[in-house]
């Protein structure tokens, strides 16, 4: 493994809404997800995938977003912090968006994470807070759609993890694939 950094915080909510609730530690679940999370499952759970084809496998069961977002978020005039965008982990020290399709996080002790792909921002970010979509997903000057809402993955190894634990990356073998949305 070849990148240390940490999580900063954990969040998880029964309930399909926006924001999630914190935890100190959270339960992940191999094939699954978080532990009691809306969107824990071996099949899509996101309301709008299930809606299209409800077999889909669940390329989104862990959604991880860099706290160094939040920072840019805040000088650009927006107020967001940890779980406000709905993600279960919050990482800091590591470029989730630089990361290839397949990367392996572990998450302390053991935990290990399959990098998916990125996350799509939708109009819940608008509702939110209003502008804030413009800011997570924009065209760059060459007109390339860039998504920085955060990332996807799904556990592969199960375990507990806590605010505080370190967090190591390991790119996949071959020829790196860029993240696409899922």
């Amino acid at each position: 493994m070849d990148c240390m950094a940490s999580i900063v915080a954990l969040h998880s909510d029964g309930e399909h809404g926006f924001s999630k609730q914190a935890a100190e530690e959270v339960e992940l679940i191999a094939g699954v997800g978080v532990a009691g999370d809306a969107h824990a499952g071996p099949l899509v759970q996101h309301r709008s995938r299930v809606a299209a084809s409800p077999d889909q496998p669940n390329l989104r069961q862990v959604h991880l977003i860099a706290y160094e977002l939040f920072e840019v978020l805040d000088a650009a005039g927006y107020r967001v912090g940890p779980g406000d965008l709905g993600e279960n982990v919050t990482t800091e020290g590591v470029d989730l968006h630089g990361l290839p399709v397949g990367s392996v996080m572990r998450l302390g002790e053991s935990v290990l994470i399959a990098v998916t792909g990125l996350r799509n921002p939708c109009a819940q970010i608008e509702a939110f807070q209003p502008g804030l979509l413009k800011q997570v997903s924009y065209r760059s000057a060459t007109g390339e759609l860039v998504r920085r809402a955060g990332i996807m993955g799904v556990v592969v190894l199960g375990g507990t993890v806590r605010v505080g634990d370190g967090i190591e990356v390991q790119a996949p073998p071959g020829p790196p694939r860029p993240l696409e949305r899922v």
